[in-house]
């Protein structure tokens, strides 16, 4: 009973920062002639209900593609359909074709806001209850405290419920694809995490950990055995799940090849806008965009992309445990971060979520991470107005994680994994667990700073993106020092006796 008690109340907090921040802002209210990420959502159920399959992804009078035109796979059109039936019955004018552009009431914000916190509810937040309490050490009070904190994740409830997003849905397929293969049941983690990759494209970043801990417990059984069966089975899995998905778009190749083509959309160029990865950071010192050609600048994104994904991935292959493969998840999706092609602010998220699960094992650096990812969204959660939400969620984040996981208690060097990489350094950085405290705070003291000045002062005018372009290089350093961080761990130091048995 006191169990349920402890859930109930995780998952009522945990809903309750949801609906506040909800309540605040949304993105692009009330500005023309776009109205920001909230009427794509609302426009795509315009566009799916309207229009019948083979429209929804081509230009045509109908359907303007400049006016956020379906830029997802199928699986997001499909999810916009359902919720347009529930809009056509509550009321006819929130869907109706080319009349409700910019529609603005607020019903229909409680309206969209609901089936936000809907899909949250019946995908992600049970997911990461079930990943606690099945994968997560210590009481079940200490459970309960885990899963607190990764539901009062900031970056996730600003940007889907501020800015307006349904990162949970693709976010929480995969986290169940993590738990169906962590629980031994293979082909339903290969289902899920499918869905996933048919809900949002980004969940590429994920995808070659996946496949990589999956042929390795193949070839582990063996490939001329068992191991043969059940690649055929996964792959017979994954086929279904693909042909079942994209069934109204693969009789005409022209339908299938223009869904790729929206999907990604290489003619946008190497970046837009000022994201915290290596290209938009390297921009400041090197005109990337004008010194390399476009063909030049996407395969030097995809040979470093895969050259910082491959020694995550090939541990992962070698030795399929399930500690081995969320890591491979946080240097794979980092990696895609980093130094793939059109990277948006909010594909960090990503790397977040794979975070978010080993923020037991090693909380200090987990919710560094954490808060250095909602951060790194600052320009994009001011142009909002989600400034207010922000400082909140984050400070409450801050200050419940490190005491409810005793974060800053849990900084020797087998908490910090640092190990056989410690005895490395040992000699030049005797103190190292204390460095890294002292970085910690000296990390959160100048995000906070460049927080307040982003805000309060106003740029020279000479240089009117100083501040974005700040926020954008002082993440992307935190970004570049995690990664090799998470690498080390994963590819020197092994696992401890204590979670062995757990992650095989």
């Amino acid at each position: 009973m006191e169990n349920w008690s402890l859930i109930s109340l995780c998952v009522l907090l945990g809903l309750t920062t949801r609906w506040a921040v909800s309540f605040h802002s949304y993105s692009g209210a009330g500005k023309p002639p776009m109205f920001g990420d909230y009427e794509a959502q609302r426009h795509w159920q315009e566009v799916t209900y309207n229009l019948p399959v083979h429209e929804w992804y081509f230009n045509t009078t109908n359907n303007d593609l400049n006016y956020w035109g379906l830029d997802y796979p199928p699986l997001t059109a499909y999810h916009s359909l359902m919720c347009a039936y529930v809009a056509k019955l509550l009321n006819p004018e929130w869907v109706e074709l080319h009349a409700s552009r910019g529609y603005e009431s607020h019903t229909h914000k409680l309206f969209m806001r609901a089936t936000v916190l809907f899909a949250d509810i019946l995908i992600y937040i049970p997911a990461v209850l079930v990943y606690c309490f099945y994968f997560c050490d210590g009481s079940s009070k200490q459970k309960v405290a885990t899963a607190l904190c990764i539901l009062l994740y900031p970056g996730l409830v600003l940007i889907d419920y501020g800015h307006f997003q349904y990162n949970s849905v693709s976010l929480g397929l995969a986290l169940w694809g993590i738990l169906g293969l962590g629980l031994g049941w293979d082909l339903f983690g290969s289902l899920a995490f499918t869905l996933a990759l048919n809900y949002k494209q980004m969940e590429l970043y994920h995808s070659l950990p996946f496949f990589c801990y999956l042929m390795g417990k193949c070839i582990k059984q063996g490939l001329t055995g068992r191991g043969f069966f059940l690649l055929a089975k996964i792959a017979l899995t994954v086929l279904v799940t693909f042909a079942l998905c994209w069934m109204p778009f693969l009789s005409d190749p022209k339908q299938s090849l223009q869904v790729l083509h929206r999907l990604f959309p290489v003619g946008r160029g190497l970046f837009e806008d000022k994201v915290a990865n290596t290209w938009c950071s390297l921009n400041v010192l090197i005109k990337i965009k004008t010194l390399l050609s476009s063909e030049t600048q996407l395969f030097l994104s995809f040979a470093l992309t895969l050259l910082f994904i491959l020694p995550s991935s090939l541990k992962v292959l070698s030795k399929p445990t399930l500690w081995h493969f969320k890591l491979a998840l946080v240097n794979s999706s980092l990696a895609f971060f980093l130094f793939s092609f059109q990277v948006h602010e909010k594909s960090i998220l990503l790397a977040a979520l794979p975070v978010c699960l080993v923020i037991n094992e090693i909380p200090l650096i987990a919710i560094w991470f954490l808060l250095t990812s909602t951060f790194s969204m600052l320009p994009l959660l001011v142009k909002d107005g989600l400034l207010l939400p922000y400082a909140v969620t984050s400070s409450a984040f801050l200050f419940l994680s490190l005491y409810l996981l005793s974060a800053l208690e849990r900084t020797t060097d087998e908490e910090l994994r640092l190990g056989l990489n410690h005895k490395l350094t040992q000699h030049c950085l005797p103190k190292l667990n204390l460095i890294i405290k002292w970085k910690f705070w000296f990390s959160l003291v100048a995000m906070a700073a460049l927080s307040f000045t982003s805000v309060w002062l106003e740029p020279p005018a000479k240089l009117p993106d100083l501040f974005p372009v700040l926020v954008s290089v002082l993440s992307f350093l935190h970004f570049l020092g995690f990664i090799i961080y998470f690498n080390l761990v994963q590819l020197i130091e092994p696992p401890r006796k204590k979670s062995q048995k757990k992650t095989n």
